[in-house]
């Protein structure tokens, strides 16, 4: 037994924490049941739920036709029903055919029924670029629902967080919408034997730094990460700050750390304009002005439809190299 094991921890894949947190639902709760497209007989888009469709049967594992309005629209309808639905959608970009069930319905049910119903609903699903899926599957788009008053946003960047949050989410009266990096489902992590729910209100640091605060989630908190190495390399003691959740934001954590750096760099692989990046900036500005030496500055992906070629994503996307040069910017009072 290695050393890992005996202390009470263990090496796993996203995906395999993903697909733990999945079983666990669905073996303690007979109300819990998963819906979506290829998520039987093909073992979902990214392989989470292999295997399921032959332990739970059909009725706890549905493959449902290819339409997003009609999965989460029944998803609602059995959530408002009493049963605890996991709603997987392929990818954000897809995610907007059922926008209407989401903001409309989903969101809104609590309020327009006078209290009377809650929507106990997960929706899971892919998100961000690096995979050269081209434009209509390579989208960062959480933004767009953590606009919107009565939805959760989280996005787990860690095995930690991927396994617990969704066993958080299923206890949760509203709607919970996943957001789950691409990138992240072959990433290895090391997880505690006994790992279990974790909280989706509160940001974490990851690194504890002095000198600049790197604030992002997902997928983007490794880029930040390696970045904060380099950073090191040249002197500059970086600080990583995981949001985890989008809506709503942990406005005390980021106060927290830009008042102990008071110097900001904001990575969010959504485009800049109008993006989460902007609404943190912005609560900054607000909070803690005075606590700044230098404006904020943002690293987001190019204001571009995500290509399709490799050497053109790659130079959409936010980069070790870009988080890099901004971090250097700010510590240097050029922001």
């Amino acid at each position: 037994m290695n050393s890992t094991a005996t202390e009470g921890m263990r090496e796993i894949t996203y995906r395999e924490a993903a697909r733990e947190a999945l079983h666990e639902a669905l073996t303690n709760d007979d109300r819990v049941f998963l819906m979506g497209e290829d998520v039987g007989r093909y073992g979902g888009s990214y392989a989470v739920s292999l295997g399921f469709l032959d332990e739970f049967g059909p009725d706890r594992i549905r493959d449902t036709p290819l339409s997003e309005s009609a999965f989460v629209g029944a998803g609602i309808g059995a959530a408002i029903g009493g049963m605890r639905p996991i709603v997987e959608v392929m990818t954000v970009n897809f995610s907007l055919l059922a926008a209407d069930q989401i903001i409309n319905t989903a969101a809104t049910y609590l309020h327009m029924s006078g209290g009377q119903f809650n929507v106990p609903l997960v929706i899971r699903m892919a998100t961000g670029g690096g995979l050269q899926l081209a434009a209509q599957h390579s989208h960062s788009l959480e933004n767009l629902y953590a606009h919107v008053p009565g939805l959760k946003v989280v996005v787990p960047g860690t095995v930690e967080d991927v396994r617990g949050m969704l066993l958080t989410a299923l206890a949760d009266p509203d709607p919970v919408l996943i957001f789950e990096h691409i990138l992240l489902y072959n990433r290895k992590g090391v997880l505690p034997v006994q790992a279990g729910a974790v909280d989706i209100d509160q940001a974490r640091v990851r690194r504890e730094g002095t000198q600049v605060s790197l604030i992002t989630y997902g997928g983007s908190l490794w880029k930040c990460l390696d970045a904060a190495e380099v950073l090191e390399q040249q002197g500059i003691d970086a600080e990583v700050l995981d949001l985890r959740t989008l809506r709503p934001l942990d406005d005390a954590s980021i106060m927290a750390t830009v008042t102990k750096t008071r110097r900001v760099v904001i990575v969010d692989e959504g485009w800049r304009s109008g993006g989460i990046s902007a609404e943190i900036t912005a609560r900054i500005h607000e909070q803690a002005f005075y606590e700044l030496d230098v404006p904020v500055q943002r690293v987001c992906t190019a204001e571009v439809p995500i290509p399709y070629a490799k050497q053109l994503e790659e130079a959409a996307l936010p980069q070790v190299s870009d988080i890099v040069a901004a971090a250097q910017r700010v510590v240097n009072g050029h922001g």
